[in-house]
Protein backbone atom coordinates (compact mmCIF):
# COMPACT_ATOMS: atom_id res chain seq x y z
CA UNK A 1 0.00 0.00 0.00
CA UNK A 2 1.51 3.46 -0.71
CA UNK A 3 1.72 6.25 1.83
CA UNK A 4 -0.54 9.07 1.25
CA UNK A 5 0.50 12.97 1.94
CA UNK A 6 -2.11 14.99 3.39
CA UNK A 7 -2.64 17.38 1.22
CA UNK A 8 -3.18 21.28 2.09
CA UNK A 9 -6.71 22.33 1.94
CA UNK A 10 -8.07 25.08 -0.90
CA UNK A 11 -7.67 28.49 0.13
CA UNK A 12 -10.94 30.05 0.33
CA UNK A 13 -11.52 33.42 -2.09
CA UNK A 14 -11.69 35.79 0.96
CA UNK A 15 -7.90 34.42 1.50
CA UNK A 16 -7.06 34.56 -2.17
CA UNK A 17 -4.62 37.46 -3.46
CA UNK A 18 -2.09 38.80 -1.11
CA UNK A 19 -3.20 37.28 2.14
CA UNK A 20 -0.45 38.69 4.11
CA UNK A 21 -0.60 40.83 7.42
CA UNK A 22 -3.98 42.05 8.40
CA UNK A 23 -4.61 45.55 8.11
CA UNK A 24 -4.03 47.98 11.16
CA UNK A 25 -7.48 48.85 12.78
CA UNK A 26 -7.00 52.86 11.84
CA UNK A 27 -6.30 51.65 8.36
CA UNK A 28 -9.27 49.60 8.04
CA UNK A 29 -11.53 52.69 9.90
CA UNK A 30 -10.21 55.02 7.12
CA UNK A 31 -10.99 52.57 4.21
CA UNK A 32 -14.05 51.76 5.35
CA UNK A 33 -15.05 56.03 6.28
CA UNK A 34 -13.93 56.57 2.86
CA UNK A 35 -15.76 54.15 1.07
CA UNK A 36 -19.42 55.36 3.36
CA UNK A 37 -17.92 59.11 1.37
CA UNK A 38 -18.05 58.09 -1.55
CA UNK A 39 -21.23 56.20 -1.40
CA UNK A 40 -22.67 59.64 -0.01
CA UNK A 41 -21.13 61.61 -2.75
CA UNK A 42 -22.42 59.29 -5.42
CA UNK A 43 -25.88 59.22 -3.93
CA UNK A 44 -26.32 63.08 -3.15
CA UNK A 45 -25.43 63.11 -7.30
CA UNK A 46 -28.37 61.07 -7.85
CA UNK A 47 -25.82 58.20 -9.57
CA UNK A 48 -26.15 54.31 -9.45
CA UNK A 49 -23.17 52.65 -8.73
CA UNK A 50 -23.18 51.43 -12.11
CA UNK A 51 -22.81 54.87 -13.77
CA UNK A 52 -20.44 55.82 -11.38
CA UNK A 53 -18.40 52.51 -12.58
CA UNK A 54 -19.20 54.18 -16.21
CA UNK A 55 -17.86 57.19 -15.08
CA UNK A 56 -14.48 55.94 -13.66
CA UNK A 57 -13.81 52.98 -16.28
CA UNK A 58 -14.50 50.34 -13.91
CA UNK A 59 -17.07 47.45 -13.22
CA UNK A 60 -20.09 47.44 -10.76
CA UNK A 61 -18.39 45.12 -8.55
CA UNK A 62 -15.27 47.37 -7.90
CA UNK A 63 -17.61 50.46 -6.82
CA UNK A 64 -19.73 48.27 -4.37
CA UNK A 65 -16.00 46.84 -3.48
CA UNK A 66 -14.49 50.67 -3.12
CA UNK A 67 -17.59 52.01 -1.28
CA UNK A 68 -17.44 48.75 1.55
CA UNK A 69 -13.93 49.82 1.70
CA UNK A 70 -12.22 46.93 0.58
CA UNK A 71 -8.36 47.11 0.32
CA UNK A 72 -7.75 45.11 -2.85
CA UNK A 73 -9.40 47.87 -5.09
CA UNK A 74 -6.92 49.15 -7.43
CA UNK A 75 -5.56 52.45 -6.40
CA UNK A 76 -6.28 53.89 -10.12
CA UNK A 77 -10.01 53.38 -9.50
CA UNK A 78 -9.73 55.23 -6.51
CA UNK A 79 -8.10 58.18 -7.77
CA UNK A 80 -10.48 58.44 -10.81
CA UNK A 81 -13.61 58.40 -8.42
CA UNK A 82 -11.33 61.59 -6.42
CA UNK A 83 -11.04 63.13 -9.38
CA UNK A 84 -14.88 62.74 -11.07
CA UNK A 85 -16.20 63.89 -7.39
CA UNK A 86 -13.65 67.34 -7.72
CA UNK A 87 -11.63 66.10 -5.12
CA UNK A 88 -8.26 64.94 -6.72
CA UNK A 89 -6.10 68.14 -5.89
CA UNK A 90 -6.93 67.27 -2.14
CA UNK A 91 -4.66 63.91 -2.31
CA UNK A 92 -2.72 65.37 -4.39
CA UNK A 93 -1.60 68.04 -1.61
CA UNK A 94 -1.60 64.53 0.52
CA UNK A 95 2.50 64.12 1.10
CA UNK A 96 3.22 67.47 -0.34
CA UNK A 97 7.33 67.65 0.27
CA UNK A 98 7.43 71.41 1.24
CA UNK A 99 5.07 70.56 4.01
CA UNK A 100 6.32 67.21 5.35
CA UNK A 101 7.54 68.52 8.75
CA UNK A 102 9.01 65.40 9.95
CA UNK A 103 10.89 64.85 6.65
CA UNK A 104 12.45 68.56 6.86
CA UNK A 105 13.47 68.03 10.26
CA UNK A 106 15.18 64.84 9.47
CA UNK A 107 17.07 66.24 6.87
CA UNK A 108 17.96 69.29 8.81
CA UNK A 109 19.61 66.64 11.71
CA UNK A 110 21.77 65.74 8.88
CA UNK A 111 22.64 68.94 7.64
CA UNK A 112 26.82 69.23 7.86
CA UNK A 113 28.29 71.76 10.68
CA UNK A 114 30.31 73.70 7.73
CA UNK A 115 30.90 73.62 4.34
CA UNK A 116 34.03 73.63 2.92
CA UNK A 117 34.96 73.77 -0.40
CA UNK A 118 37.72 71.21 -1.91
CA UNK A 119 41.14 71.74 -2.09
CA UNK A 120 42.34 71.23 -5.56
CA UNK A 121 45.03 68.99 -6.35
CA UNK A 122 47.32 68.92 -8.96
CA UNK A 123 49.14 65.57 -10.54
CA UNK A 124 52.50 65.43 -11.35
CA UNK A 125 53.89 63.10 -13.64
Amino acid sequence: MAHMEPTKPLKSPSEGRKAGKPLPIPVQRTLTKLGEDINRARRRRGLTQQALAARIGAGLNTVKRMENGDPHVQLHFLVRALHFFGELQRLNDLLDSGQDDIGLALMDEKLPQRVRTAKKTTKAF
